[in-house]
C-alpha cells in the first residue's frame, strides 16, 4: 500500500483514504506524530494509554526483581 503525498504550502498532509479506513480514523481524529532517524510514523493516539502500554516489558527485571525492590522500601 505504499502512497506518495505531498506536504502542501501550509505544511499539511492529506492522509489517503485506504490509510485512514485501515486506521479507523477521520475527522477530528488525534495522532501522534513519533520522528524516527529518516522518517516521520503517524499512528492514532490510544483512546486509553494504561490499557494499551500496561503489561509492556513484563519480566524485563527478571521474577521477583520488582518484589525485593518494593521490600526494601519499607525498611
Amino acid at each position: 500500500m505504499p502512497t506518495t503525498v505531498t506536504l502542501s504550502s501550509k505544511n499539511q498532509v492529506v492522509i489517503p483514504q485506504e490509510a485512514r479506513k485501515k486506521l479507523g480514523v477521520g475527522p477530528g481524529a488525534r495522532l501522534l506524530v513519533l520522528v524516527k532517524e529518516d522518517r516521520i510514523v503517524f499512528m492514532p493516539e490510544p483512546r486509553h494509554f494504561v490499557k494499551r502500554f500496561s503489561g509492556r516489558h513484563k519480566g524485563v527485571w527478571g521474577k521477583g526483581y520488582l518484589d525485593r525492590e518494593r521490600g526494601a522500601w519499607g525498611r
